[in-house]
């Protein structure tokens, strides 16, 4: 029996682009009646999915080699905008206006219930990482008893307000609180587009600052293949794959994007065009990295940015890069928020109002929510780790899992044969990238504390 998409399916008496808003007044302007634009969407889920994880793909292309790391990422984005379009499309077969509701109507309440849980804990761990990453930018981190300042304490040293807690603190209430108050996803758009340009503005300063030290020859060539030096270095190549997988995760914004359209029949347009603009600027970012940084790159290669370029202005450079994507960070935090508002409001209050028609509600979820994230990252010393395995399940499974569950359920018959096909390498994908995912921070837990136990 299909299950009804009670919170966000579309009511004949109100119109699409606002079924999940409070209707606006009849006299009011056009500009706030109209649906969102073709831009503003593109923008808004380009910056769901350029991340965090756009600082690791130059690691993995380090342990793929130039030509494998790149073919991989290609094939990351292919692999993801097949799984969006079956997403569309059932979605639309069944009138789901929610990716819980699509679930819910294959596999009943059970399935909407665990998709929405998947990104609730997708969402919070994405979210705490952030703001460890934010904080880190700020006021430094401590690694191996050693301190590395952050660009606050680098320009105006020690004062008490420089602590990593007060700096974070402030820049919720005066950047993330007022930016996760709107209650349309499409209000964000001109942050999107500035996120997305402090993105291409990293990779800008990566390729200007490896091309001056090409021409000076103080680089080599990069490494075109992997190296094979042992059984552990051939299984090592494998963790690459859930690094480009998550990179590209934006499944759970899809639908509140298209709900607000102007024109829905857009959006596969939408994710392409989004799709070809992350690809573009994941494939300029890990080539340029790694020809910049070569063997030395490390795991975040933002981190690399805390030494000498060994070029002129170099510290001025490496402020340049981290401030720049602090305040990325800072900007693709509401995109996140806003489905994991929206899916935890499902879990909780499944047959209420929808959220952004209840004030009260609404305000009390994003302050409970703001609030376990904020103590998670600044008070959790373990919840980093916690949140390598959840993610490593919750994150493909949003991804990859469901999207082809739903295709290979085919509730509505109208899967093809390609759908299936891809349905299945897409599951091979997924648990075979969190199965390595997992293998691998257990081996580095257990190294970890038997390195410290001696």
């Amino acid at each position: 029996m299909p299950f009804p998409d009670r919170k966000h399916r579309r009511s004949p008496k109100i119109t699409t682009t606002h079924h999940l808003l409070p209707q606006q007044k009849h006299d009011e302007s056009d500009s706030a009646v109209d649906g969102a634009s073709f831009s503003g969407a593109v923008f808004n889920l380009s910056t769901t999915i350029v991340g965090a994880g756009i600082m690791a793909l130059p690691a993995a292309v380090k342990q793929l080699g130039m030509v494998p790391g790149l073919i991989l990422i290609v094939l990351g984005a292919f692999i993801t905008e097949a799984s969006i379009e079956m997403i569309l499309r059932f979605s639309r077969a069944c009138k789901a206006t929610s990716y819980s509701g699509l679930v819910g109507d294959a596999f009943g309440g059970l399935g909407r219930t665990l998709l929405q849980g998947c990104i609730v804990v997708n969402n919070v761990g994405t979210l705490v990482v952030y703001m460890i990453i934010i904080g880190d930018v700020l006021s430094g981190t401590w690694s191996d008893g050693v301190h590395y300042p952050g660009v606050v304490e680098e320009w105006f040293g020690h004062y008490w307000w420089i602590k990593r807690s007060f700096l974070l603190l402030l820049t919720t209430l005066l950047v993330l609180a007022p930016l996760i108050s709107f209650k349309r996803v499409d209000s964000l758009r001109y942050t999107s587009a500035l996120s997305v340009g402090l993105a291409v503005v990293f990779v800008v300063i990566t390729a200007g600052v490896a091309i001056v030290k090409v021409i000076n020859g103080s680089i080599g060539m990069p490494r075109l293949l992997p190296e094979l030096v042992d059984q552990a270095s051939f299984w090592k190549l494998f963790t690459t794959v859930p690094i480009v997988v998550t990179a590209y995760i934006c499944h759970h914004n899809v639908h509140p994007i298209e709900n607000e359209l102007q024109d829905p029949t857009q959006m596969k347009s939408i994710v392409r065009t989004s799709m070809t603009l992350c690809l573009i600027v994941y494939v300029a970012t890990s080539f340029f990295g790694f020809l910049l940084f070569g063997n030395h790159t490390l795991d975040d290669v933002l981190a690399n940015f805390d030494a000498d370029l060994g070029i002129p202005y170099s510290s001025l450079i490496n402020d340049v890069v981290r401030v720049s994507y602090c305040i990325h960070l800072m900007l693709v935090f509401p995109m996140v928020f806003f489905s994991l508002r929206l899916n935890l409001d499902g879990l909780l209050f499944p047959y209420a109002i929808p959220i952004a028609f209840d004030n009260r509600r609404f305000f009390s979820v994003t302050a409970a929510l703001m609030g376990f994230i904020f103590l998670g990252a600044n008070y959790v010393p373990s919840i980093w780790d916690a949140f390598q395995f959840t993610g490593a399940t919750a994150t493909v499974s949003v991804g990859f899992i469901f999207p082809a569950a739903v295709a290979l359920r085919n509730t509505n018959g109208i899967a093809t044969k390609n759908d299936r096909l891809v349905s299945w390498v897409m599951i091979l994908v997924a648990v075979s990238s969190s199965t390595v995912a997992i293998s691998s921070d257990i081996y580095s837990i257990f190294s970890s504390d038997n390195r410290g136990g001696r």
